[in-house]
C-alpha cells in the first residue's frame, strides 16, 4: 500500500511489517487460484495483511502531518495532496487501464462500474460474487478517503482548539466501527445466515465499507499522535521494544483463535478491532529503538516494502495470466513450482511498475512540489 518513508528516514522495522503485510495478502488471495493444499492453512488469516497495511498507513501519514503541525502550526494541503497524488494515482490508473482495456488481464469475468473505481467508492455496494474483478481495490478506496479527510479534520481540530483530543477522537472511531459491525450483524447478516446470499451480503455490508473498517487506521493515528506529543508514551515504546513484540504476537495469536471462523459473530464484530490492536502493538515494537526489528536491516524486506503497492495492485491479474499460460502449455498449476513462478511474476510486475511508472512519476512530483508554496495553510 502507498504509505512509505524516504530512504533517509527509513525505519527498517516498518519495512519488515510492510513486507509481511504483502506476503499475507498474496497468500490469502492465492487461495482463489489453483494452489498447493498447504496454502489453505498458511493463507487463511492472510486477510489480516490489509489490516496491517491500514495500521501502517494510519501511523505514517498521521505522523507526517503531526510533525508538520508541530513545526509550522498548520498543514500545507497543496504539498500533501500533490505527494499523495503522484504516489498513488499513476500506478492505480495504469492498473485500471489494464483491467478495462485488456480482458485477459482480468482474474474474473465481470468488472464493476468504472466510475466507482475512479471516484474511490468501489468499496460500497461491492458485489464480490458477481462483480469480483479487481475487488481488492476496496482497501485502496478506504485509504484514499482517509488521505482526503484526515488533513481536513486535523485543520478543523486546530481551528476549533480541540486538536489535543485527536487520540480520543480516533479511539471513538474504533468504537463507532465496532458498534456499526454489531448493528449490521444483527440486522443484515443474521437474516441471511445459511442462505446462498450470505457471503455476498457479509462482504458487501460488513467487510468492505469504510465505516466498518476504521479500526486499523485509527490505531495507527493514535500511535502517531502519542509518539509525537507524549514523552511518557514515547519512552515506554523505546524502552520495551522486544516486550511489546512478544505481547503483540501473543495477542495476535489469541485474536486468530477468536477469528478461526472469519465470519462468526465474534470475528465479524470484534475481530478487526483486535487485529488492529495486535498489529498496533507490533508496530510500536518495530519503531522502538530497543527492538530487534528496529535494529535489523534486510534487503529482502526493504525491496518488498518498496514494491508492495505495485504488487498489491497487479498481483491477481499477473497470477491469472501465468496460470493460464501454464495450463496452455500443459503444465501443473497447483504445485509449489507454479506458486514460485507466480510469486516471481508478481515481483517482476512490481519492478515494471517501479521503473516504468513510479520513478518517472516521482520525478514529475518533485518538479510540481518545487512550484508549490511551502507556506502552511490553515484554511479548508
Amino acid at each position: 500500500m502507498p504509505a512509505h518513508l524516504h530512504s533517509s528516514e527509513r525505519l527498517y522495522g516498518l519495512d519488515h511489517l510492510r513486507a509481511l503485510a504483502i506476503v499475507l495478502v498474496l497468500m490469502y488471495h492465492y487461495r482463489a487460484f489453483q494452489h498447493p493444499g498447504w496454502i489453505d492453512t498458511i493463507g487463511r488469516f492472510g486477510w489480516s495483511g490489509v489490516d496491517l497495511f491500514f495500521v501502517l498507513s494510519g501511523f505514517l501519514i498521521s505522523g507526517q502531518l503531526f510533525k508538520e503541525i508541530e513545526k509550522s502550526g498548520g498543514i500545507n494541503l497543496k504539498t500533501f495532496f500533490t505527494k499523495r497524488f503522484f504516489r498513488i494515482i499513476p500506478p492505480y490508473a495504469f492498473t485500471l487501464f489494464l483491467y478495462f482495456t485488456f480482458p485477459f488481464f482480468r482474474e474474473r469475468e465481470s468488472l464493476g462500474s468504472w466510475w466507482k473505481f475512479i471516484t474511490f467508492t468501489q468499496n460500497y455496494g461491492l458485489d464480490v460474487i458477481n462483480k469480483g474483478t479487481f475487488s481488492h481495490a476496496w482497501s485502496l478506496c478506504i485509504e484514499e478517503q482517509f488521505y482526503l479527510f484526515l488533513p481536513l479534520l486535523l485543520l478543523t481540530a486546530i481551528k476549533t482548539k480541540v486538536f489535543r483530543y485527536t487520540a480520543i477522537f480516533a479511539g471513538t472511531l474504533i468504537i463507532f466501527s465496532l458498534t456499526a459491525r454489531w448493528f449490521i450483524w444483527g440486522n443484515s447478516i443474521v437474516p441471511v445466515l445459511n442462505t446462498d446470499n450470505f457471503w455476498k451480503i457479509w462482504y458487501m455490508k460488513l467487510y468492505y465499507p469504510t465505516h466498518t473498517r476504521l479500526d486499523g487506521l485509527a490505531v495507527g493515528v493514535i500511535i502517531g499522535f502519542l509518539m509525537q506529543y507524549s514523552d511518557r508514551f514515547k519512552n515506554l515504546v523505546h524502552n520495551n521494544g522486544n516486550r511489546l513484540f512478544i505481547f503483540g504476537i501473543i495477542l495476535l495469536g489469541l485474536t486468530f483463535w477468536i477469528c478461526n471462523d472469519q465470519v462468526s459473530k465474534e470475528a465479524s464484530v470484534f475481530g478487526f478491532a483486535l487485529v488492529a490492536l495486535s498489529y498496533g502493538i507490533i508496530l510500536m515494537s518495530a519503531i522502538s529503538r530497543s527492538s530487534f526489528m528496529f535494529k535489523s536491516k534486510s534487503y529482502i524486506t526493504a525491496e518488498l516494502a518498496v514494491l508492495s503497492y505495485a504488487i498489491y495492485l497487479s498481483h491477481k491479474g499477473i497470477i491469472h495470466m501465468i496460470q493460464y499460460a501454464l495450463e496452455r502449455l500443459g503444465l501443473e498449476t497447483s504445485d509449489n513450482i507454479s506458486l514460485f513462478i507466480c510469486l516471481a511474476g508478481c515481483i517482476a510486475g512490481g519492478l515494471v511498475y517501479r521503473f516504468v511508472i513510479e520513478k518517472p512519476s516521482s520525478k514529475v512530483k518533485r518538479l510540481c512540489l518545487s512550484k508549490v508554496s511551502e507556506k502552511p495553510s490553515r484554511e479548508i
